[in-house]
């Protein structure tokens, strides 16, 4: 466990390639809920850990409507953890990396980089802000530019929230390519051991 490290699970957004919201897809062949196995692996590196969105997971959750994109989600998370009294960074996780391991999210938690800087992955030269232990600065820094109409989380890191940035060999231990690939479309499915599971679930 990551001291004075919240989690914040996004499960909301449209899902327009998907068709269906992606909190509700199941892990074969057990049938556990992506958003309730992703809570667990969460909640076993950080605390406390909320979910952003509709209550899929099974955690705490606060909702992200109306809905402005991830950054938005951020948003509203750290609103509902500073209600709760946190003030510190937080590991924020999106729904949809179905392969992310509870050891990647425990190194992203517990990096030894000091809790002013954010610490994000890099995979293919890209930032990847929704699998990233974001700073108090890079939250607060969220809810200023959801107000000014920014509503991707990219955004977030530049040189007024300062960051750290962790490419594959920094994290030479993980297959980051792969524990950070999110399901999209229907086809990702059988690729990423899934499957759609009942209707509303």
């Amino acid at each position: 466990m990551a001291a004075g490290v919240a989690g914040l699970l996004l499960t909301g957004g449209a899902s327009r390639r998907m068709g269906r919201d992606k909190a509700g897809l199941r892990l074969a062949p057990d049938g556990t809920s992506l958003s309730s196995h992703l809570a667990g692996l969460l909640s076993s590196c950080c605390e406390p850990v909320i979910e952003v969105g509709e209550g899929r997971s099974g955690l705490v959750h606060v909702s992200d409507s109306p809905r402005l994109g991830p950054l938005g989600a951020v948003s509203a998370g750290r609103a509902a953890l500073s209600s709760a009294g946190f003030a510190g960074p937080a590991l924020v996780l999106a729904t949809d990396l179905a392969l992310v391991s509870a050891p990647l999210l425990a190194a992203l938690a517990g990096h030894p980089a000091d809790r002013s800087l954010s610490v994000v992955p890099v995979v293919g030269g890209r930032l990847q802000p929704l699998c990233a232990r974001w700073s108090p600065a890079a939250l607060d820094l969220a809810a200023s530019l959801v107000a000014a109409g920014e509503r991707r989380a990219q955004a977030v890191f530049s040189d007024e929230a300062g960051f750290l940035a962790l490419d594959c060999s920094d994290l030479r231990d993980f297959d980051l390519a792969r524990e950070l690939e999110d399901v999209d479309e229907p086809a990702d499915l059988s690729r990423l051991g899934l499957s759609e599971g009942p209707p509303g679930s």
